[in-house]
């Protein structure tokens, strides 16, 4: 038979580890106070050891460190203000165009071609859609000497590209309302600026030649046909000055971390009248995306065309593109190559 008093020291001893338990647990939360407080005083030195600083010890001294470092800052705004160059063609992107531009001291710019009016590429890319390369080993290396001794615009012809509609008509042509290529008054095929893919093509066309030390990329053929059966275009639901608003866009995304000028070349026609019906453009829209506007201009006009660009947005520049030399006209000009 048990004691009378069994139950009574089995409950006993029960307490006890109770107890130990307890004084156990609030151990533990202790330590864990203490840890978590510890770690507001971890610090970690420049080669990201830790080590432990706690308000009340002395602050340690750091023997000096001298790092021998090469290091290159850029300033990424690559923008000059005034502008002075020749617009070389593709047959002109040779050892002596290059010597012949370089020595005019009146200029601190040229202007090569990236994509013309065919489609045809005249840089080293891998963005480039089948048959369109056109570029040479000579034309590389005057690019590269180019972009070594002055300020470099690309001029990146746009949606005017039968090559590259025809490489992917789906994805990047101007189509009809039959569903088939759009053909202008030319029988050229067109990309449409509503379909991302056009847009990006152009965009990686773009930052390619960043990369290759490229300032400024110079935009031309930049809106829809203006010649053939215009109402026979699928322009589809967004309207045209919007999908040319979103390639500005997209193209200062684009080229921002290589800090390159974007600008945009019109025709004198749009800039007086300040829109263009047909090929969507608005110069009121426009001239705010881009850095700087370039136009063909007589002399005569330099001034008046300055007043509209500045009046359709303050932060873009008017370079006007000449025939022939003027020293009346003062400030950036560029020169058609003869």
């Amino acid at each position: 038979m048990r004691p009378r008093n069994y139950y009574r020291h089995y409950r006993g001893r029960r307490t006890k580890g109770k107890v130990a338990l307890a004084v156990l647990l609030v151990l533990v939360i202790l330590a864990a106070l203490v840890v978590i407080r510890m770690q507001q005083h971890v610090v970690y030195d420049e080669t990201g050891a830790p080590r432990l600083e706690v308000p009340w010890q002395e602050e340690p001294v750091q023997d000096e460190v001298h790092l021998d470092l090469d290091l290159v800052i850029q300033d990424p705004e690559k923008r000059i203000e005034e502008i002075r160059g020749v617009v070389l063609a593709p047959e002109q992107m040779t050892a002596d165009g290059a010597a012949v531009m370089l020595s005019d001291a009146d200029c601190n710019a040229v202007v090569i071609p990236l994509k013309d009016s065919t489609g045809a590429v005249w840089f080293e890319t891998a963005t480039a859609v089948a048959g369109s390369m056109a570029t040479t080993a000579e034309s590389s290396a005057v690019l590269k000497q180019l972009t070594e001794a002055c300020h470099v615009i690309g001029q990146l012809h746009c949606f005017d590209d039968s090559v590259a509609a025809d490489a992917d008509a789906e994805a990047m042509g101007l189509m009809n309302t039959g569903g088939f290529l759009f053909y202008d008054g030319a029988n050229r095929r067109w990309l449409d600026p509503a379909k991302p893919a056009a847009r990006q093509y152009l965009c990686d066309l773009a930052v390619d030649a960043a990369r290759l030390g490229v300032d400024e990329i110079l935009l031309t053929g930049f809106g829809y046909p203006t010649e053939g059966l215009l109402d026979k275009i699928a322009y589809g639901e967004t309207a045209k000055n919007l999908n040319l608003l979103s390639l500005l866009e997209e193209l200062q995304t684009a080229l921002e971390p290589y800090g390159t000028v974007l600008s945009l070349e019109l025709s004198a026609d749009v800039i007086a009248a300040g829109q263009e019906v047909a090929s969507g453009l608005v110069l009121a829209e426009i001239a705010p995306q881009v850095d700087r506007i370039c136009a063909a201009v007589l002399s005569e006009e330099v001034e008046t065309m300055a007043a509209r660009v500045n009046a359709a947005g303050e932060t873009a520049l008017f370079v006007p593109i000449l025939a022939e030399k003027d020293d009346a006209v003062s400030g950036s000009w560029l020169l058609r190559s003869q």
